[in-house]
């Protein structure tokens, strides 16, 4: 289930290549979340950019997932959506016969990382 995806966040493209991808995100910077993170000087929250990997994820595997574990959350650079409208996510993922996937991801804008992630998600059937 996709909650911030079509709404907060729209995904301009994904490239994939083996077990990884890389996408290209845009901003709704309309969006009523801004108003209250923070009023005048709006800040992307560091739970929607965990929940964008994984609706980025879900949307690659084509499968509802749920995060079962987080080994790395790591918040470098706060994001201004007035500024930094477009970020782009890399992600790099693997599959285990128990059907957990483990993944690693970093956010940046233009040349600068905002956040980095690694941990284990699960299919939810």
């Amino acid at each position: 289930m996709h909650m911030l995806l079509g709404d907060f966040f729209t995904i301009n493209s994904i490239q994939e290549e083996g077990d990884t991808a890389k996408a290209v995100l845009e901003l709704n910077i309309a969006h009523p979340i801004f108003e209250g993170h923070f009023p005048g000087q709006p800040v992307v929250p560091g739970a929607c950019l965990l929940q964008m990997v994984k609706e980025i994820l879900q949307t690659i595997k084509g499968n509802n997932i749920q995060l079962i574990k987080a080994h790395q959350l790591k918040f470098i650079s706060l994001i201004n959506p007035l500024e930094n409208r477009i970020l782009q996510i890399a992600l790099k993922y693997s599959n285990a016969e128990n059907g957990e996937i483990t993944a690693s991801a970093t956010c940046s804008y233009g040349t600068t990382t905002c956040f980095k992630f690694s941990g284990v998600f699960q299919i939810v059937k």
